[in-house]
């Protein structure tokens, strides 16, 4: 068996995709650990550990200079580099193939599979809560550590703008509202509401899940 940690210094990801990996499966446990209904805890966690394993393959690594270093921007295109001669141009069947190679179970892989804002409406109608979850939790967490859903799609949306895989209009109105929808489920299982999930909470999970063993 194998940590999280070790298997993140395997596929050599970046600091700040660790962190951030980190995060969402801290604010994903926080809430699951409130559950009132049964829910498959590991799948969800594992799955939010893993969601972005790809994700070095669509950064532009100009856009956050200080999450380049120490290494330099030289290392870490060198990196991008090996994931895209390895894994080809897509991120996710990247993130997929490497989430396959650390053993994760299929159920995981299905979650990380919902994961991202365009799979609102599909989580929404769908009457399964992991991926509910798992979608909503990404959702949670911004460059630099844990925000509001509303804060994180506007964080996104200034990021995002005008990049090809970026949402506008009806469309994004749409999925905003789909993810609305998803935060009232989810609160509505627990006693905690959406505020009390916080940096200081999550926090306080980061060392104890990088040493999650798979």
């Amino acid at each position: 068996m194998k940590t999280v940690q070790e298997i993140y210094n395997h596929y050599k990801i970046m600091p700040t995709l660790q962190l951030h990996q980190l995060r969402v499966a801290g604010v994903a446990k926080v809430i699951v650990n409130q559950f009132k209904d049964p829910i498959d805890k590991d799948s969800v966690l594992l799955a939010c550990l893993f969601h972005d394993m790809g994700n070095i393959i669509k950064s532009d690594l100009s856009i956050f200079p200080e999450f380049l270093q120490p290494e330099g921007l030289e290392y870490w295109q060198g990196v991008k580099n090996e994931f895209l001669e390895k894994y080809g141009p897509d991120e996710h069947a990247a993130t997929i193939t490497i989430a396959k190679e650390a053993g994760l179970p299929v159920a995981a892989l299905h979650c990380i599979e919902r994961i991202g804002f365009s799979h609102a409406t599909e989580n929404d109608q769908d009457n399964v809560m992991e991926y509910k979850v798992c979608n909503y939790v990404d959702m949670r967490v911004g460059p630099y550590g844990v925000l509001s859903m509303n804060d994180r799609i506007i964080e996104g949306q200034k990021r995002y703008a005008g990049k090809k895989h970026s949402i506008a209009g009806a469309k994004f109105d749409s999925l905003v509202q789909s993810l609305e929808n998803i935060e009232k489920v989810i609160f509505g299982k627990t006693d905690l509401k959406p505020e009390d999930v916080n940096n200081e909470k999550v926090n306080n999970l980061i060392e104890e899940l990088r040493k999650t063993e798979i």
